[in-house]
């Protein structure tokens, strides 16, 4: 009982060993990934290459595939690139088999002692990242080594040896339970790994492990599969694609396993050996076989999978679910979506000042609609973003999620503010019929003209992250309080000349302009992260408070 334990427990530390492997490149290298993969769209060799290269450092083709699936889901990439990319990542996953495949038994203890040191002296830096990714290195050697360790008693007693001859040698039966391993433990690399160890010990006939190698490679296509369900049928294409290169590999493969294994035991002595190069073998050949067909392929999925009809005011969300795996990318489709709301924003303030020129009740009524359209993006983005893993982001990455939020409460509150000046000038000047003077009208023209001009402005600061745009942008907060008490003054001044028209809507009026400026404090607000990551925000504020007596942004 207590072997059977052990076993239990290495091929656990297997697992957990190349989750941490997947997790800390994605973490260490997770735009860079993206770039690379953006890139190598242009035809199918630097598809597969690219594949190859990304999978071989993330150790997971279904990680890949997620990234993939996300990038097909906002139209970056068409299904045919995107199968040629898995194609090679299939032969990434297999290529690092063959490394483990080795003798590291040396390299397990100082894998982990570089690893815990780096990550223990600089856990918030890539060091502590890469040391993250050596621990989780040394620990899946460490685990094939308590594998072999465990399995050896296991064989030799005869209960076991006793059941392994009795076992049916059905390939099919191998395949299915080699494919639902690899769902539960996430992972056919080490579903192969643990496969080629239990060979080698003689716990699984030759016939069997080749059997559950081919399982491994189609569960590892059904779990990409199962990870995308219920997403968009653009996402969804990509995996489906792959499995059906798996599966017509599968069909291919069965009636060729006896030769193989001849092949391979005349060509490689050691059993391991033998399992781990059948598993590079098989990738290969499906990619040689299937990278011509990839164009097929992905019509086939579309056609199996159409794109949904989409009513006239229906649009596409940027926050893809398939990408929270992958925090770099999960926040770049967060971004998207702020942006968006800066957007619907935009839209209701370049309305606010037609409403108030033209009394149009009803594009009032639509712009504060609009309202709950922004409240609704805010509540989506902020529940996305709870979703990432704060501990899965890199330094970076971090940053990036502060300014989302920060940038998304300013947009809500902005059309907080717009949605409250329209109610007020229905109710205190259309109802009314009253009207500004032609002094204050333009004096308001004035104020939401810049207001326009910084939200774009503020929108470049947050796609870009310039410290100098955002030094602009904080600079507009002291020049704008500077009009809106000369503004207050005039009015004031027009007050004292009798003038009606500014005495009927004096209150409106200037409510208006104390609005205004807090919108575009919620607009300067956006600067302040930028500014603070860039270690700057200590003189910009004293400056600021010199020249705005420490008027801070609202919210």
């Amino acid at each position: 009982m207590l072997h059977l334990l052990n076993l239990l427990a290495a091929i656990a530390l297997l697992v957990w060993g190349t989750s941490i492997v997947r997790t800390g490149m994605i973490r260490l290298l997770g735009e860079r990934l993206r770039n690379v993969l953006s890139r190598s769209f242009r035809n199918r060799l630097t598809a597969v290459g690219a594949g190859f290269a990304v999978t071989g450092l993330v150790q997971s083709s279904t990680a890949t595939c997620l990234m993939l699936a996300s990038f097909a889901a906002q139209g970056l990439v068409t299904t045919a690139a995107a199968l040629a990319v898995m194609l090679g990542a299939d032969i990434g996953t297999a290529a690092m088999t063959v490394v483990y495949a080795f003798d590291l038994s040396w390299l397990s203890p100082l894998l982990i002692f570089v690893g815990v040191v780096l990550y223990i002296s600089r856990q918030a830096s890539e060091a502590g990242q890469l040391g993250r990714v050596l621990i989780g290195l040394g620990l899946i050697t460490l685990a094939l080594q308590l594998i072999v360790g465990a399995t050896r008693p296991l064989t030799q007693a005869p209960a076991v040896r006793a059941l392994l001859v009795s076992l049916p040698n059905e390939v099919l039966l191998d395949i299915v339970v080699g494919a639902v391993l690899t769902v539960l433990a996430y992972s056919s690399l080490a579903i192969v790994l643990l496969t080629a160890t239990l060979a080698a010990s003689g716990m699984v006939p030759v016939s069997v492990a080749l059997g559950l190698v081919i399982g491994a490679n189609v569960g590892s296509a059904v779990l990409a599969l199962f990870s995308t369900a219920g997403q968009a049928p653009q996402a969804r294409r990509v995996p489906l694609g792959n499995l059906v290169f798996k599966l017509v590999g599968t069909a291919i493969a069965i009636p060729l396993l006896p030769e193989a294994q001849e092949l391979l035991g005349r060509w490689i002595g050691e059993v391991h050996q033998q399992v781990v190069g059948f598993h590079l073998a098989f990738n290969i050949a499906l990619a040689a076989v299937c990278v011509g067909f990839t164009g097929a392929a992905g019509r086939l999925a579309t056609r199996f999978l159409p794109d949904p009809r989409r009513g006239v005011d229906e649009r596409h969300s940027h926050l893809d679910p398939s990408a929270l795996g992958t925090p770099s990318l999960a926040i770049a489709c967060a971004a998207r979506e702020a942006l968006h709301q800066a957007d619907v924003v935009e839209t209701m303030l370049r309305g606010l000042m037609e409403v108030i020129r033209s009394n149009d009740l009803a594009l009032g009524e639509r712009l504060r609609r609009m309202d709950d359209q922004v409240d609704e993006l805010y509540a989506s983005i902020k529940f996305y973003l709870t979703q990432i893993s704060r501990e899965a982001l890199s330094e970076r990455d971090g940053r990036r999620w502060t300014d989302i939020v920060s940038f998304t409460i300013n947009m809500e509150q902005v059309a907080d503010i717009i949605e409250r000046v329209l109610e007020d000038v229905e109710a205190k000047k259309i109802r009314k019929s009253l009207s500004f003077s032609e002094a204050g009208l333009t004096e308001i023209a004035h104020l939401h003209e810049r207001l326009l001009a910084n939200l774009r402005l503020a929108m470049s600061v947050f796609l870009d992250g310039h410290v100098r745009d955002a030094r602009k942008l904080l600079e507009e907060k002291a020049r704008f309080r500077d009009l809106e008490i000369e503004y207050a003054a005039n009015h004031i001044a027009r007050l004292q000349d009798n003038t009606a028209q500014s005495i009927e809507t004096s209150s409106l009026h200037l409510d208006l302009i104390s609005e205004l400026k807090r919108i575009n404090s919620h607009l300067c607000g956006v600067a302040y992260p930028i500014l603070e990551s860039a270690g700057v925000l200590a003189a910009t504020r004293l400056r600021q408070s010199q020249l705005a007596g420490f008027d801070e942004p609202a919210g």
